[in-house]
């Protein structure tokens, strides 16, 4: 059983600050690591700061990379939820929402559009090394809550909040479309800088 702890909110604010955070595209046989960048917002209205690390594509680092990067930002203390991407990074380096809650203290929202097929992915990752404990920590994610935003359904994993407050979180940073815009400006960025730093 997982450890339930979590963070309590007197007050959601409008302008709370999150941090969305997503990985750069990549050709698996060229890059054997890639940036992720997370970009940190004021609820869904301003930019505040941009920060950024290395995580090796398939590896085992994507949890502690981004617990270091976060924890390092000057906007750290002042960071209320941390929004993934999913929890795959630079292929499948998954990212463990727990240990990621555990080390930084701030809840983490895993946003996607799919469920993940646990299925698929034990038949994606069996060519890879050490691929029981990538399952392991796959599994260790709880099962995600659904969330309609306006047209769009997304899949939330949620950790160290409650679903209702994280669900209040996410309505109020789609400010500008169907996902929550520190994750549209993550991967936006991410995206656009791969060309002039992945090379």
């Amino acid at each position: 059983m997982q450890e339930k702890e979590e963070i309590t909110f007197r007050e959601i604010k409008k302008e709370i600050r999150i941090v969305g955070i997503d990985d750069c595209p990549f050709t698996p046989k060229t890059h054997r690591d890639i940036f992720v960048f997370g970009i940190v917002t004021r609820g869904g209205y301003w930019i505040d700061g941009v920060m950024r690390t290395r995580v090796e594509v398939d590896g085992f680092d994507a949890t502690e990379k981004i617990a270091n990067m976060i924890k390092s930002s000057p906007h750290y203390k002042q960071l209320r939820v941390i929004m993934l991407d999913g929890i795959t990074f630079a292929g499948f380096n998954l990212v463990d929402s727990h240990a990621l809650f555990k080390s930084t203290r701030l809840p983490v929202l895993a946003i996607t559009r799919e469920k993940i097929n646990i299925n698929s992915v034990r038949s994606a990752i069996k060519h890879l090394s050490r691929w029981e404990e990538r399952l392991l920590i796959l599994q260790n994610n709880d099962e995600p809550v659904k969330l309609k935003i306006r047209e769009t359904e997304l899949n939330m994993h949620v950790v160290g909040i409650s679903t209702k407050n994280a669900e209040k979180i996410v309505q109020i940073s789609c400010t500008r479309g169907n996902i929550p815009e520190p994750l549209r400006l993550a991967h936006i960025i991410a995206s656009g800088l791969t060309k002039q730093i992945n090379q």
